[in-house]
């Protein structure tokens, strides 16, 4: 879901992000910027899925799920101007407990949780890119979800690096959440074609 924009020799901020068409979703990476294409079907689906099972679970509690368009300033601080800040993601789902990190225009720091869902473009970003920004910025577990491969690799912060290898979980597990106690996504409706063929 990734494209590389047009190059250019100018270093993107926050402050210009706030002046692009709200109608085309693009990402900050270190002040370039990096246009990212439709999501398929089978994308929002699965996004749909998790958003369904986490909202149902968050109902009353302290912490939001909150389903992407939805733009994250990961390394933004308390009284940074908007030309300061060159990184704003948009992941596919965000899980934030600190409600004082949100205000109109997204949340300012890094999630607690962050799920992606790979797409054929942007298999290498989700991966590697921001696998690295999520790791810097804090993000205490990070989902890459995989429609081909059926599988959720599930990445959790110790000692300010993500325990490698990742926890691979595939069609039919209920993956355990470790940023939300007692909570267990059901991969089993996720990946309801696979389901279905497998019986």
């Amino acid at each position: 879901m990734a494209l590389p924009a047009e190059k250019k020799e100018t270093i993107f901020t926050y402050a210009d992000y706030l002046t692009w068409d709200e109608d085309e979703r693009i990402e900050l990476i270190d002040g370039e910027a990096v246009m990212m294409a439709p999501p398929s079907t089978s994308h929002q689906i699965i996004s749909m899925e998790i958003s369904r099972q986490l909202a149902n679970f968050l109902e009353g509690k302290k912490c939001l799920a909150i389903p992407a368009p939805f733009a994250v300033r990961l390394f933004e601080r308390e009284g940074d101007p908007p030309a300061n800040v060159r990184t704003v993601v948009e992941p596919d789902i965000s899980v934030i407990c600190d409600r004082n990190k949100l205000d109109a225009h997204g949340c300012k720091g890094a999630p607690d949780m962050v799920i992606e869902i790979l797409s054929p473009s942007n298999r290498r970003h989700d991966r590697l890119v921001k696998l690295d920004l999520y790791q810097r910025a804090g993000v205490r577990e990070y989902w890459i979800v995989d429609p081909e491969a059926r599988t959720a690799a599930v990445y959790t912060l110790e000692g300010g690096s993500y325990r490698s290898p990742a926890a691979l979980y595939r069609a039919g597990a209920s993956v355990p959440v470790g940023v939300l106690e007692g909570f267990q996504v059901d991969l089993r409706t996720v990946f309801p074609e696979l389901e279905r063929e497998e019986k």
